[in-house]
């Protein structure tokens, strides 16, 4: 009868099953992987996607450096420097705006489809854990670079986020209730956002982040070179294909297309065209604050549900969401692709309703504003 095992040879099993360095050869990622054919294999697709427009931010963001001065006095007027003056950088602050969209777009397409298609099943843990840290990661890249224009909408769009953080330790016991204020002075480094927080904003967006996410990308891209694409259905696909190079040249062939239409996008169409004028003046701190102040869409599942439910049940919500993401390949570990499903409906659904129809959901509970 054999031993049972110790703690210590526990956690070496569970790490030697999960990152399997045995399959790291050229043969196993490349010549001999294999991608199944089915009616989700689309899916695969947007976790590249996303890797494009990641490659989009990084590459014109390298650009829009060379110009922008990143200090409250400098900030708007280089921005719009850029915009009207150095040849092509309006197209190259537009590209970089419109596949920030699409890149958090596609992050929540694909982390949608996995969970759907059980990607996160034993022994796929890290994929899913390092997939959920890339969506944390992009959504401070928009939150932290939504301030960098300082124009009326970032700022006190950021102030209200900063506020909204505050506000939690009115509902935390004791000791606990300072935590949420010490939280904001750390992010805004300054009695109210000015200076001391661009400087921040800029230092995580241009360099802390970059770094993370390219580090945690890397770890998610080896994880599913490791272990392979996940069969993504119950029943056994008919067919599949070779990796390379046939889904690796549909994959390239693929970001030709859709860069293609992003190009066209940044060329005609401004992203700040869909705002009024008056929200991307310069920001003044004396002036009065401007009408329709909100996030970006991307925050639309958190902003509506504030504004017109009771803020505990918000931020409880929130709070039990960003923590459980971590815990899904446990949690939905004996949930079948058929419930999982069900529940990536409703919230692909919640998604859409609340970011297309919001505005008039909380103007049903509210009256116009």
């Amino acid at each position: 009868m054999s031993k049972p095992k110790n703690g210590f040879l526990k956690i070496v099993d569970f790490f030697s099953e999960r990152i399997p360095f045995y399959n790291l050869n050229f043969e196993h990622m490349v010549t001999k992987k294999e991608v199944p054919v089915h009616r989700m294999s689309w899916a695969y697709y947007t976790g590249g996607l996303t890797l494009l427009f990641f490659l989009i931010q990084l590459v014109t963001g390298v650009f829009l450096l060379f110009y922008y001065q990143p200090t409250v006095s400098d900030a708007h007027a280089s921005v719009e420097y850029i915009t009207f003056f150095v040849k092509s950088g309006f197209l190259i602050r537009n590209l970089h705006t419109w596949s920030s969209s699409c890149m958090i777009l596609c992050l929540l397409v694909h982390l949608i489809t996995s969970f759907a298609m059980k990607a996160f099943a034993r022994p796929r843990e890290i994929t899913w854990i390092s997939g959920a840290m890339l969506l944390m990661i992009t959504f401070a890249f928009g939150f932290t670079g939504y301030l960098l224009p300082w124009h009326q909408i970032a700022v006190n769009a950021t102030k209200v986020v900063l506020q909204s953080i505050e506000e939690a330790g009115h509902y935390l016991p004791g000791v606990l209730a300072a935590l949420p204020s010490y939280i904001k002075e750390i992010i805004q480094g300054e009695v109210s956002v000015g200076q001391a927080t661009l400087s921040r904003f800029y230092a995580l967006h241009v360099v802390i982040l970059p770094l993370l996410f390219v580090g945690v990308i890397g770890l998610h891209l080896l994880m599913v070179q490791l272990h392979g694409m996940s069969k993504g259905v119950d029943e056994p696909a008919k067919k599949s294909e070779k990796f390379f190079p046939f889904f690796i040249l549909k994959d390239f062939w693929l970001w030709g297309v859709v860069f293609l239409i992003v190009f066209i996008l940044a060329l005609c169409l401004p992203f700040e065209s869909f705002y009024s004028y008056p929200l991307f003046e310069a920001y003044d701190a004396l002036g009065s604050t401007p009408d329709g102040i909100k996030p970006e869409w991307y925050f639309y599942f958190v902003y509506y549900p504030l504004e017109i439910l009771p803020f505990w049940v918000v931020m409880l919500g929130m709070s039990i969401s960003g923590v459980g993401i971590f815990f899904v390949p446990w949690i939905f570990k004996n949930t079948s692709r058929k419930v999982l499903s069900i529940i990536a409906w409703i919230m692909a659904a919640y998604l859409i309703v609340i970011t297309l129809f919001g505005q008039l959901i909380y103007e049903v509970f509210t009256g116009p504003k």
